[in-house]
Formats: structure tokens, C-alpha cells, sequence
């Protein structure tokens, strides 16, 4: 997952002040490359579980800076097509792909512009969390469209815990994540996200989950490796703009923690 060759392009959001870039974008500026909820733990178990193989045309939502791009590209897929409405992050993983049938393309999540029923694997990380219902259906139902019937997909997304957490609570935690990151974060449930999927056309396969411990010690460690743990710390202690704004996102996670977690659940589309 290791993403250096290519820090020096730029990230998007990159012209922005410490104080009003999106959170994700700002940790990648700071030096952190694993930027999806569950961490490199769910993003191994979802590529586990997807289990992409030689055969298989895949779609990625959201590529961001690449890491798991790298990871599917070692796999050796038939094809691999990137998808992210960002030129910035586009460029990024351009710069990732070798060969043919490995391509990125600048665009809709919502409206791809793939043909029907061209993909046998799909997924996205920490990219629904961050778009309004309306949106969230709408991307899951152009997946529906892009993916043949007995194809597979994955999302790795924030979860509300548990499943019967009350509105009331769900919308002060959201306002909390929002507040501090800057973008508009919009778990569901567990539960919440399987329907989801199951009105878009898609059977659950199986689901699982991990602590949102994104900017906790063992699991910057664990993603980043202790070099690059360290790195990322030194640079957010020598500037404080950049420190304020982590220490609040870290803050809104851990005063949250018995209701929020990071999950992913992988489903294949029905027929029909």
C-alpha cells in the first residue's frame, strides 16, 4: 500500500488552509495512506472476500490515493477501471496503471457512463458514508447497472452501532463527525447499509466489522507501519493548524466509540 512514488502530486483540496480542507485529504497531506475506516484489517477481508481473480473486469469507486488499487492490480484482473469525480485523484491513479485494460476514469459515481452488465466486481471505501441518501441509492443502483447479474461488490463504510440506535442519537454523532472533518458524513447502520444494498438488487454474502480507531496509536501503526506512524506524527505535532484539526476528528471518534464502527459488507447482484 505504500503510495510514496507518487507524493508529489497534487492532492485534491491541496490549495485549501489546514482549516477547511476535508478531512481525509488533509490526514493524506499529513502523510497517512490508509484512510479507510477498518483500516488495511477490512480492506485485506473485503479483498478477501471479493477474491478478484484473473477473470474478473473490476470497477473502484473513489480510488483516492491508490493503496487499494495496488492491491487489486497484483491480483491480475482481466480489467481495471478506477472511477472518481476528483481530477486530482484521478491523475494519482493514472499513475498507478500498466498495460492495457487498466484505466481511470474522471467522473460520476452516480452516472459512470460503463456499459450494462460489464463488471464482475465493484466496490468502494469510505465513499457512501459521504454521500446524502439520495446519492447513496443512486450509486448502488448505477453499480446494479454496471455489474452482471451474479456479480460481485463491496463497500467499506461507517456504521452506526447498534442497529437500533435512535435517530436522535445517530443525527448528534453525525453533526459531531461532520463538524470535524468537514465533509458530509452520513453512516447508517449495519442493518441500514444491507437494506440498502438489497433495494438496489444485491444479496448480502457476508458482512464484518472493526473499531473506528482510524487515528488511534496501535492502528496508525498497524496501517502505516512504525516508519510512516512516525512520520505522520511528526508532522502534525510542528503544525498546529493541521494538529487542531486532528485532535478534533480524533475527538469526535472517541467520544462516539460505543456507537460507531467501521464495517464491510460484499453481496452479488441478483438476476433480474
Amino acid at each position: 500500500m505504500d503510495t510514496s512514488a507518487h507524493d508529489d502530486d497534487p492532492l485534491p483540496g491541496s490549495t485549501l488552509e489546514a482549516e477547511r480542507m476535508p478531512g481525509h485529504w488533509l490526514l493524506a497531506r499529513l502523510g497517512k495512506r490508509v484512510l479507510r475506516p477498518g483500516g488495511r484489517e477490512l480492506t485485506d477481508r473485503l479483498l478477501e472476500s471479493l477474491a478478484i481473480g484473473a477473470d474478473d473486469h473490476v470497477v473502484e469507486l473513489a480510488p483516492g490515493l491508490g493503496s487499494t488499487t495496488e492491491l487489486v492490480l497484483a491480483a491480475g484482473p482481466a480489467s481495471y477501471t478506477g472511477v472518481d469525480r476528483d481530477p486530482a485523484a484521478a491523475q494519482r491513479v493514472h499513475r498507478l496503471l500498466d498495460g492495457p485494460d487498466r484505466t481511470v476514469v474522471q467522473g460520476s459515481a452516480a452516472a459512470t457512463g460503463l456499459p450494462s452488465a460489464s463488471a464482475d466486481v465493484a466496490f468502494g471505501e469510505a465513499y457512501l458514508t459521504m454521500q446524502p441518501a439520495r446519492q447513496k441509492r443512486e450509486i448502488l443502483h448505477e453499480l446494479a447497472r454496471v455489474v452482471r447479474p451474479g456479480g460481485r461488490i463491496g463497500v467499506h463504510e461507517v456504521a452506526f452501532a447498534p442497529d437500533d440506535l435512535d435517530e436522535k442519537t445517530a443525527a448528534r454523532i453525525a453533526d459531531d463527525l461532520r463538524s470535524s472533518i468537514k465533509v458530509n458524513v452520513s453512516p447508517l447502520t449495519l442493518a441500514g447499509w444491507s437494506a440498502l444494498l438489497d433495494e438496489a438488487g444485491f444479496d448480502e454474502v457476508e458482512h464484518m466489522t472493526a473499531p473506528l480507531h482510524l487515528l488511534e496509536p496501535r492502528r496508525l501503526v498497524s496501517d502505516e507501519g512504525l516508519p510512516g506512524a512516525l512520520r505522520f506524527v511528526s508532522r502534525v505535532l510542528r503544525q498546529p493548524d493541521a494538529r487542531r484539526r486532528v485532535l478534533a476528528m480524533r475527538s469526535a471518534m472517541r467520544s462516539n466509540a460505543d456507537h460507531l464502527q467501521a464495517c464491510v459488507i460484499t453481496a452479488t447482484r441478483r438476476a433480474g
